[in-house]
């Protein structure tokens, strides 16, 4: 196994602090679980695909599976009596997110004020539009799309139950991400494509800086976070940014090299994403978006470097090589999917 950076202290309230995971198959919540239990935590994962989540996480005796929905407020709550923290990374396609990421972050903070634990909400940079500066924890959102709109509110929730008394609530913003389990229909193809010499597929502009974090990184990042000592603020805010590639043509030719394949690339302009919005739900919920891959957004994460300053990203090719192998091994159904000892932290 590789070895792990030199833990913080654990929270006074207790020496293993309990967390339960929501969304745990996901991009995010599948880095994040995987740290917490290579430090050997107390974890519970609520999935509604059992056999996956087995797959994900094989031979972890920290580890407890429940198989059900966490829009069962009922069973969530029932989860939740005992832990510490709650880690929301509970994610919709798109098209679903109305009606659906409302009224299951609702259902988590009921769970939290059971068990007075802390919400973990990892957020994004829907809230601030197209901003001209970096984002600051304490920049006001300025949204410029109905999924915005519906951060914010997420958010504004969130830190109403905090202020009140309800829960604590840590909220980490990140870019967009990029990693193992990352299956979205922005990376997936990418890295897919990689391995069979296809082109690679981006939307709009591949010549523009574009600010990305590595998701092991950003689990170490939130673990952290969750993991320091001394009092906490009802409700706290960090960004954590990544790294800003000089564009995604440069990202593309990196792991064309580590493929030893040409650089070939497909580039999915404005008119046929509108085309194609007509008839793929999702990427009619991906106009409004565009602007994100048409600009620079970037947050500012100062704040997190300097509680931090021993932090290091994984080396870009490092990154690339481990999540190529993990896409190239889920294909292969007798080697299995990496174990956490075959991928490393930062």
């Amino acid at each position: 196994m590789l070895p792990l950076p030199s833990l913080f202290p654990l929270p006074t309230m207790r020496t293993n602090p309990h967390t339960l995971v929501l969304g745990a198959t996901g991009s995010i919540g599948y880095a994040v679980t995987l740290n917490l239990l290579r430090r050997g935590l107390p974890v519970s994962l609520l999935v509604r695909n059992r056999a996956r989540a087995e797959k994900l996480f094989p031979g972890f005796a920290n580890l407890t599976l429940v198989e059900g929905d966490a829009q069962d407020g009922n069973l969530l709550q029932r989860l939740a009596a005992d832990t510490d923290f709650i880690f929301h990374g509970l994610n919709y396609p798109y098209e679903q997110w109305f009606g659906n990421m409302d009224t299951v972050t609702d259902k988590v903070i009921r769970a939290a004020s059971v068990s007075r634990a802390t919400i973990v909400f990892p957020a994004n940079i829907y809230n601030f539009g197209l901003s001209r500066e970096p984002i600051r924890e304490d920049s006001l959102p300025n949204p410029c799309s109905r999924k915005g709109q519906l951060r914010v509110r997420l958010e504004q929730e969130l830190e109403a139950a905090a202020v009140a008394g309800q829960c604590q609530v840590l909220t980490v913003r990140l870019p967009d991400f990029w990693g193992p389990n990352v299956m979205n229909d922005g990376i997936r193809p990418v890295f897919e494509n990689a391995l069979d010499g296809k082109p690679l597929p981006w939307l709009v502009n591949l010549d523009v800086p574009h600010q990305a974090v590595y998701t092991p990184d950003a689990a170490e990042i939130i673990v952290r976070l969750m993991l320091r000592t001394g009092p906490a603020k009802p409700y706290e805010v960090w960004n954590y940014g990544g790294e800003v590639l000089p564009s995604i043509r440069f990202f593309f030719d990196k792991l064309m090299q580590q493929t030893g394949k040409p650089l070939r690339t497909r580039v999915l302009n404005r008119f046929f994403v509108n085309i194609l919005g007509l008839f793929i739900p999702v990427l009619r919920e991906v106009k409004e978006m565009l602007y994100l891959y048409e600009n620079t957004v970037v947050l500012d994460d100062a704040k997190v470097r300097q509680a931090f300053p021993d932090f290091r990203e994984t080396p870009l090719e490092q990154a690339q090589a481990e999540t190529l192998a993990w896409f190239r091994a889920i294909r292969q159904p007798r080697s299995g999917i990496p174990s956490a000892s075959r991928l490393s932290t930062v």
